[in-house]
C-alpha cells in the first residue's frame, strides 16, 4: 500500500521533472538529449536481452562503473553491458566505456510505468547499482520479476543513514529487496544492515584499483620540469571553496606587491608568489562562474581550455574533463574540494594513485574510512580550515625531502588497497550466472 502512495506520487511528479530536466539542459545541454528515455520510450535501435545493467547516476560513479566494467570484461570477454546514468556528467563519462554491442540509456524515473516499461524492454539478466542509488520503485519491480539486483561499491555516511531511517517505511523495503550489497568498509556494511540490506562481503573501494592515465602523467613530468614554481591544485573544488581560498590568498598578500627581496625571506606574501596556484572545479557546469569569481577577486586567470595555462597567470583554472591524472601530475600538493564544507569531501584515492600529497579539511564523512588510512600511511594531512591548509600546502612545497616522503607513501596506501574490483566482478557473476534467462535466451544465455 505504501509503495503504491510513492509510486502515485512519482507519476504524478513527472511534468516537474520535465520542466527540471529543461532548466538543467539551459546550462548543460546534455540534460535534453533523448529526454524521453527517463521515462521509458526508447528508440528502436535499442533492444536486446541477457544484459549486466549497471547503473551510474553521476560522475564518480561512471568513474567506478568503468573500474568495475573492465575486470568483468577480464574475466568474460563477451559480457554485453546496459549502462545507465542520471546526470549529463555520468552520461559523457559513461559513453566512454562503451564497446560495439553495448548500450547506454537514460535511469528510468522511478514511477511504475517508466520502470516497467524499461525492465520490459531490456530484460536485464542482472542489475548493479553502484554506490548509493537504490530506488523503491526499481528495486520492488527488479524483486517481482526475479531480476537479482545488487548494490556495489556500497557506501551509506551516518547522514544519509539518518535520511533513510526517517523514510524506513520505504527505504528499508528498498534495501531488504537487493539480492546482494558489497560494501566499502565495515562501518558501512553496518549501516547497510541496519536497514536491512544483506550485506554479502566488504570488498573495499573500487576507485583503488583505478589506474592513472600514464600518458597525461608523463605530459605532467615534462611540464613540471619546464616550470619556475611548484604548484598546489585546488582538486575537486565545491561552491563556496573558491572564495574561501582566494580570501586567504589575498589576506597573505597575494595581491599586494611583493617586498624586496632582502626583506622577504620570511614574508608570507613572497611565500605565496612564489607558489602557482590551481582551482579544478567539481562540477563543469561551473567552470566559467568559477573563472568570473576569480577575476572579480583581482587576480588573473588563464583556462585550461584557452590552449594550456601561461605561468604568469595567478590562478590557473582547470576547466576540463578527464585530465585529474594531468593535474595530480603537476601538483606538488593537492587540497581536497568537498572538505572545507560541510559536503563529506571528495574522492582522495585518485590523488594518490598519482602520487600527489594531500591536505583535506575537517569533512571528509563520504570518504571516512579512506580519510583516515591516507593520514595512517603519512599520506595525507589533516587542517582545521582553508587558512591551515594553505600555510601547510607552502610548508609542504618548501620542505621537497618531506613532499617526497609523502608521494611515496600516497602511492605505497592506493597499492596496499587495490582489490576490490576483482572480488565485486567474482561475486557478481557467480549471482548472475544462477539467474534464470529469459525465455527467448534459452537454451544459449549470455553468461553460462
Amino acid at each position: 500500500m505504501l509503495l503504491r502512495l510513492y509510486g502515485a506520487f512519482t507519476t504524478l511528479a513527472q511534468p516537474l521533472v520535465r520542466r527540471k530536466l529543461r532548466r538543467r539542459a539551459e546550462a548543460e545541454p546534455g540534460y535534453a538529449h533523448a529526454v524521453e528515455e527517463r521515462f521509458g520510450h526508447y528508440d528502436e535501435a535499442a533492444n536486446g536481452t541477457g544484459w549486466c545493467w549497471i547503473h551510474a547516476v553521476s560522475l564518480g560513479e561512471a568513474r567506478a562503473a568503468g573500474i568495475l566494467i573492465e575486470e568483468l570484461r577480464r574475466q568474460y570477454p563477451d559480457i554485453p553491458i546496459l549502462l545507465t546514468n542520471g546526470t549529463a556528467t555520468g552520461r559523457e563519462e559513461g559513453a566512454k566505456l562503451l564497446k560495439p554491442g553495448d548500450l547506454q540509456v537514460w535511469q528510468p524515473w522511478d514511477a511504475p510505468e517508466p520502470v516497467a516499461r524499461f525492465l520490459d524492454r531490456f530484460r536485464p539478466r542482472i542489475g548493479v547499482l553502484m554506490e548509493t542509488e537504490v530506488w523503491p520503485e526499481m528495486t520492488a519491480a527488479c524483486a517481482e520479476r526475479g531480476i537479482p539486483l545488487v548494490l556495489a561499491n556500497a557506501r551509506l555516511n551516518e547522514n544519509s543513514l539518518a535520511g533513510a531511517e526517517r523514510l524506513a517505511w520505504l527505504a528499508r523495503p528498498a534495501y531488504s529487496s537487493l539480492a546482494a550489497v558489497w560494501a566499502q568498509t565495515e562501518a558501512d556494511s553496518h549501516r547497510l544492515v541496519s536497514l536491512g540490506a544483506k550485506v554479502a562481503g566488504v570488498f573495499g573501494n573500487l576507485k583503488f584499483d583505478a589506474t592513472p592515465d600514464a600518458r597525461q602523467l608523463a605530459t605532467a613530468a615534462k611540464l613540471r620540469a619546464q616550470l619556475p614554481r611548484p604548484v598546489v591544485v585546488f582538486a575537486s573544488s565545491r561552491d563556496g571553496e573558491e572564495q574561501q581560498l582566494l580570501d586567504v590568498l589575498k589576506r597573505f598578500g597575494a595581491l599586494a606587491p611583493v617586498p624586496p627581496a632582502q626583506d622577504a625571506i620570511q614574508s608570507i606574501a613572497k611565500r605565496v608568489h612564489d607558489v602557482q596556484w590551481m582551482i579544478v572545479p567539481r562540477h563543469p557546469q561551473r567552470f566559467d562562474e568559477v573563472a568570473a569569481l576569480v577575476e572579480s577577486n583581482g587576480f588573473a586567470v588563464a583556462r585550461r581550455s584557452a590552449a594550456g595555462a601561461p605561468t604568469e597567470a595567478e590562478i590557473w583554472l582547470g576547466d576540463s574533463l578527464g585530465e585529474m591524472a594531468l593535474y595530480y601530475g603537476l601538483a606538488d600538493a593537492a587540497l581536497l574540494g568537498g572538505s572545507f564544507e560541510p559536503l563529506g569531501g571528495q574522492n582522495l584515492i585518485e590523488a594518490a594513485a598519482c602520487g600527489c600529497p594531500v591536505i583535506m579539511g575537517p569533512s571528509t564523512f563520504n570518504f571516512a574510512e579512506a580519510a583516515e588510512l591516507s593520514l595512517a600511511a603519512g599520506a595525507s594531512l589533516r587542517v582545521a580550515d582553508m587558512e591551515h591548509a594553505v600555510t601547510a600546502a607552502l610548508k609542504l612545497v618548501e620542505k621537497p625531502e618531506r613532499r617526497e616522503a609523502m608521494a611515496q607513501a600516497a602511492l605505497a596506501f592506493a597499492s596496499t588497497n587495490r582489490g576490490a574490483a576483482e572480488r565485486t566482478a567474482t561475486a557478481l557473476l557467480a549471482i548472475a550466472e544462477q539467474a534464470s534467462p529469459a525465455p527467448e535466451e534459452r537454451p544459449e544465455p549470455h553468461l553460462d
